[in-house]
């Protein structure tokens, strides 16, 4: 059976690695058991295994660098799926037949020059612009580990007949097109904040919230709700002991030119049940009941999907399960281009269409539901760390969430998690030709962050196939009190019809049948 923990070890079950992640000195994140003093080793906690191919390499680096980071969850999507078709791009012109998503063929290269080598070469020198574009704080990183490679991080040439050109190529036509993609990576659509710099990814489309902030460390007056159903910024103290109202995060990504999606609404789930309507009540005491009587199981569902800060986040969880897939099959670089072309395209169109919905809709998480529509009436919750169905007003509910990170600050449907998770579990599926997974991970006695006492013991936690991990990433939005049933359920939906369509585009690509 695959182990999912061994591959995590930047996750909250194993924090060294996310410490160290952007070290510069290699010595300071010590090494793996086996020694390793690598620059992999340094990002990632773990050496990568003997003969891992670049494309995993750069897959380690790049997940290492969303941990210390800390990117939003759709600027992360967006990330991995430009790396992942910067890749590509160099990839395509060794390959008899594929396509480049920019340039189609006309990088091609002759059969004797379609080695492993110059795959690999190429494909580094595309990753590194490319995470460089990301990530310009860390270039000392990036350029450690293409040196570690041994290639030339100061080497930037524009000869296809090199594989550093090639590199070179496929990248800057990727980030040029990129850069004019509705995400306002660059900061330009915006105006520049106090300092006179460019806001990367900052929203033009003039959103505001109806509703003012509530401070969750105390019961919710109702004058505090002006619109009860529309989103509400949530006031807390963060893990620096710093009291924020973190903004809506990127009410304007629906606007992101996708991969394969025709629109960011192509596929926008019917609306949710009305606020207030029977149906609605239901849903949201199902998840005050659920917070009031959660098992250790259901609290540790919570706390392993959660991916907050320090974690690679959503779309970055799907690509740790399949590096093990990668590994399970015995992947060639070529086949682990094509899986990562798919995989990460899938979750950025996933984050594209999510965000279009959560915007279009702007519906309030339960943290403000609860608060207000049981406001004055006594009802059963979790009462924080060891306190579990206690009494108490609902305008005191919590979800079951570290109080630093009380709940993600955009609105509720759809879920995030379900749909980057569905889209990634359709493409697996689709590209091993089977739904089997067989990944497991162990959830250690008192190692939760929102319980330290839970669990009691070790929890494991095990998926024979991706879309039972699917569905239990979905579920433990609702354990975790961050979501609602018809949030998770249209998430999940989207999220099928998203990677299905992305994953189609991506077979067209590299089997040379279309752009």
């Amino acid at each position: 059976m695959i182990s999912i923990e061994s591959s995590r070890p930047a996750s909250r079950w194993a924090k060294r690695a996310s410490v160290c992640a952007v070290a510069l000195l290699l010595a300071a994140c010590g090494g793996s058991d086996n020694k390793d003093t690598s620059v992999s080793t340094a990002l990632t906690g773990q050496a990568i295994p003997a003969g891992a191919n670049v494309v995993v390499q750069w897959n380690q680096v790049h997940l290492a660098l969303i941990r210390a980071t800390k990117p939003a969850p759709p600027m992360t999507a967006r990330a991995l799926g430009i790396v992942s078709t910067a890749i590509y791009d160099a990839w395509a012109a060794y390959d008899a037949q594929a396509l480049g998503t920019q340039l189609a063929d006309t990088l091609r290269r002759p059969a004797v020059e379609q080695t492993l080598g110059n795959k690999s070469k190429a494909i580094s020198y595309a990753a590194f612009e490319a995470l460089l574009d990301l990530y310009p704080g860390e270039r000392g990183t990036l350029e450690a580990k293409m040196r570690e490679l041994g290639y030339d991080p100061a080497l930037s040439v524009s000869d296809k007949a090199t594989p550093e050109g090639v590199g070179h190529l496929a990248a800057q036509a990727l980030l040029a097109y990129r850069h004019g993609d509705g995400s306002n990576q660059l900061g330009n659509l915006t105006p520049l904040d106090a300092s006179g710099k460019p806001v990367p990814y900052a929203d033009y489309t003039g959103y505001v919230p109806q509703n003012p902030a509530i401070n969750l460390s105390a019961p919710t007056a109702l004058s505090s709700f002006v619109n009860p159903q529309s989103w509400q910024p949530l006031t807390w103290v963060n893990q620096a002991g710093v009291t924020v109202t973190p903004a809506y995060i990127a009410p304007h990504w629906g606007k992101v030119v996708p991969f394969a999606l025709t629109r960011g609404d192509q596929f926008r789930p019917v609306p949710p049940k009305a606020f207030g309507s029977t149906e609605y009540v239901a849903q949201v005491q199902e998840i005050i009941d659920f917070t009031a009587n959660l098992t250790d199981r259901q609290k540790s569902i919570a706390e392993y999907w959660a991916d907050g800060p320090n974690s690679e986040l959503p779309p970055g969880h799907w690509h740790l399960f399949a590096l093990q897939v990668a590994e399970r099959d015995k992947h060639s670089l070529d086949e682990d281009v094509k899986m990562f072309l798919a995989l990460s395209n899938a979750v950025f169109d996933a984050g594209i269409a999510t965000w279009e919905a959560k915007r279009f809709y702007d519906t309030s998480r339960p943290a403000t539901a609860v608060r207000y529509l049981f406001n004055g009436k006594t009802i059963r919750g979790w009462g924080g760390p060891g306190r579990d169905n206690v009494e108490m007003d609902g305008a005191a509910w919590l979800p079951f969430q570290p109080n630093w990170f009380a709940t993600p600050p955009f609105s509720e449907y759809t879920s995030g998690h379900s749909a980057f998770s569905a889209a990634a579990a359709e493409v697996l599926k689709r590209y091993t030709g089977s739904d089997a997974f067989g990944g497991s991970v162990t959830v250690p006695a008192r190692s939760l962050k929102a319980d330290p006492s839970a669990p009691a013991s070790d929890v494991v936690l095990s998926w024979k196939t991706f879309t039972e991990a699917a569905d239990e990433a979905g579920m433990s939005r609702l354990y975790g009190g961050i979501h609602f049933h018809d949030g998770d359920v249209a998430g999940r939906q989207l999220g099928r019809l998203v990677g299905a369509q992305a994953y189609v585009r991506a077979q067209g690509l590299w089997s040379g049948s279309g752009r």
